[in-house]
């Protein structure tokens, strides 16, 4: 039977895409260095395949790595560090196949170079360390109380690719500009400029960010008002391991939800990840040259757990999830 350009495509990339893991272990310095996630960019016959390392610690302390891509989810083995030189092991099964995979490369900084081997060649490889989203990025459901008075409104705070904020008062009261909007060592300022019918005043903001709460003061020269945050979408935020289930068999894939909602489906970017009530969706599209590839996620969120499915051309999946939970935090 013959395969379609698109099933080819497809094939070839996971095979490309699944095999190519990193990771490392080394004094305390060191670990702190390559702890995190890295897009990785490898070389194979001129295409470029995307895919994104994550190191982090295990429960005892110890580095543990695992590859990601859209084809989904592979832990890391053989892990060697020492200096700036890195090597690991990774081995991939599709279906009856085994595909073994050998890196050897160094860490410079905030960039990862080197070449994967196998008995199929050799592919170069590069890699940058992923910019981490400020905690303060996201949308917020503030209550600020005034004297007596208790006024709604949602802060949304985003992030350009240089990591410079930017923030939006929505309220159902009056116009507002955000300015100046600054974020170190967990506090939130910025300046407002607010214009309620016909009078306009300034004030300034100064708030810390403590995991899904902003709690913080308005100041103006009519005086302070005490203001509390809730981050929307707090439940969904973060980092979910995924198993999805179909015919052919049973694959893991990471979900990372971003605090502003958009996120990354294996190493696919999803610009928006829509939650409304307990209900979870979002769409990706591939494009292989001249032919699209389009998926659908559509889960149920409770308790910790997502439990849904995705649906393609190529048929329904389906999605159980967990999140992950770092060591030493709890649930």
């Amino acid at each position: 039977m013959k395969q379609t350009g698109l099933y080819k495509m497809v094939g070839f990339v996971a095979l490309m895409v699944l095999v190519v893991p990193l990771a490392a272990m080394s004094a305390e310095p060191a670990e702190k260095g390559i702890t995190g996630d890295w897009l990785l960019k490898v070389d194979f016959n001129g295409q470029q395949m995307t895919s994104i390392l994550s190191f982090s610690k295990d429960k005892e302390g110890k580095l543990a790595g695992q590859w990601i891509s859209f084809f989904g989810l592979g832990e890391l083995s053989d892990i060697k560090y020492e200096g700036n030189n890195l090597s690991f092991l990774q081995v991939s099964r599709f279906g009856d196949q085994e595909f073994r995979m050998n890196f050897a490369g160094t860490l410079d900084g905030d960039k990862i170079s080197g070449t994967l081997s196998s008995d199929r060649g050799e592919s170069k490889v590069e890699g940058q360390r992923v910019r981490p989203m400020p905690a303060a990025v996201g949308n917020w459901e503030m209550k600020v109380k005034m004297g007596e008075r208790e006024f709604t409104a949602t802060l949304v705070v985003k992030a350009d690719k240089e990591g410079k904020l930017t923030a939006d008062w929505q309220s159902q009261f009056g116009e507002h500009q955000i300015s100046d909007v600054q974020f170190k060592d967990g506090k939130l300022t910025f300046n407002r400029t607010s214009k309620i019918q016909d009078s306009q005043f300034e004030s300034t903001f100064e708030g810390t960010v403590k995991a899904d709460t902003l709690s913080g003061t308005f100041k103006s020269e009519r005086g302070e008002s005490a203001a509390e945050g809730k981050r929307i979408g707090a439940a969904l935020i973060g980092k979910w391991e995924l198993e999805i289930t179909s015919e052919r068999g049973t694959r893991k894939q990471i979900l990372q939800v971003n605090p502003d909602l958009s996120g990354m489906y294996g190493s696919m970017p999803v610009k928006k990840i829509n939650l409304e009530g307990d209900q979870v969706t979002f769409q990706i599209v591939l494009e292989f040259g001249e032919q699209k590839f389009e998926i659908s996620f559509a889960a149920k969120l409770e308790d910790n757990k997502l439990t849904g499915e995705t649906t393609s051309s190529r048929g329904t999946q389906k999605v159980t999830g967990k999140k992950v939970i770092a060591a030493g935090k709890k649930a």
